[in-house]
């Protein structure tokens, strides 16, 4: 897959078949579109291409909002696209001056001067242009004008659940990664460099490797006990990770700690990506070492049946 930086960097293709968006946790229904991309392409022998937008236009419009918390950075994101056959990824740096184009100017400078679209792929609640001003139907009316089709991919479902970024955030943020992972079709993963931490761990026989997150915006799930995988240097480990203060040794700060199952090396520096499989419990106050060290045997035991059927 071709990645480009700014419209500058892309040349116009002779029949692309386009979609646009933030797309943020490529989640099934961003996977529907895409697959829907793709399969354009191939019939008409055209190219695949994704317009999305970094930073998330949240981030510029409204940047005193500290609330909103990302499913992916945009390395992860292109690797989600990346996976699903897309061709070509347009980032659009978006600023303030980007978000005043006109719903019209976003079609004539965008979709038909930069990339060249002959195809258009949206999702039933796309909006685009200033003040979101532009959607399906005034597509659909300016497809003829400007030479393009236009196709609206309806609102996808799970269990009768619709699918969105905003319904998988609110999942995570309350420690259900099952519900998420179910809407994103794969484990909700995080990656981080390991630090130096307090060696807590290995006194009680849990050895931990302690995450420094990549991104302040990335989402980290509720705090409590989890049963995770852990990809060192592209090989698989099964553990559980403890996000929260860690209350019954007095924490101050939050972390994220790994305890990695039969895995004793030293991982200072590298990057680790984790994850989600399945919550095990809410962070608990022990009254003393002994108590914890007791449920934390019990915390493995529970991770690794969760676990058990992962290879």
């Amino acid at each position: 897959m071709n990645i480009y930086h700014s419209i500058e960097d892309f040349k116009p293709l002779k029949f692309a078949v386009v979609t646009s968006g933030t797309f943020d946790g490529v989640h099934f229904g961003h996977q529907t579109i895409l697959s829907r991309v793709k399969q354009i392409a191939e019939e008409v022998n055209g190219e695949s291409v994704l317009i999305t937008y970094w930073p998330h236009p949240r981030l510029v419009l409204y940047p005193d909002d500290t609330d909103l918390k990302l499913l992916n950075t945009f390395e992860e994101k292109a690797e989600l696209v990346r996976e699903q056959g897309i061709q070509h990824q347009l980032r659009i740096p978006f600023t303030k001056e980007f978000a005043q184009l006109t719903s019209e100017q976003f079609i004539q400078q965008v979709l038909i001067k930069a990339i060249g679209t002959k195809n258009l792929v949206i999702g039933f609640d796309h909006r685009f242009g200033n003040n979101r001003e532009g959607r399906f139907e005034q597509l659909k009316v300016n497809s003829g004008k400007y030479g393009f089709e236009v196709e609206e991919i309806i609102n996808q479902t799970i269990d009768s659940s619709s699918v969105s970024s905003t319904k998988i955030r609110q999942a995570l943020f309350s420690g259900n990664v099952e519900a998420a992972n179910q809407l994103l079709v794969k484990p909700y993963s995080i990656s981080g460099r390991v630090v130096m931490g307090e060696k807590i761990g290995r006194i009680i026989g849990f050895p931990t490797a302690n995450l420094e997150i990549d991104s302040k915006h990335k989402l980290i799930p509720a705090d409590g006990a989890y049963a995770v995988m852990v990809n060192i240097m592209n090989a698989p480990f099964k553990g559980m990770l403890n996000i929260g203060y860690r209350p019954t040794v007095n924490g101050k700060l939050k972390t994220i700690e790994v305890h990695i199952f039969d895995f004793d090396e030293d991982l200072y520096g590298q990057n680790l990506q984790i994850s989600f499989i399945k919550r095990i419990r809410e962070e608990i106050k022990f009254l003393d070492i002994e108590l914890l060290k007791e449920q934390l045997l019990k915390d493995k035991k529970t991770a690794t049946q969760a676990l058990q059927h992962i290879v």
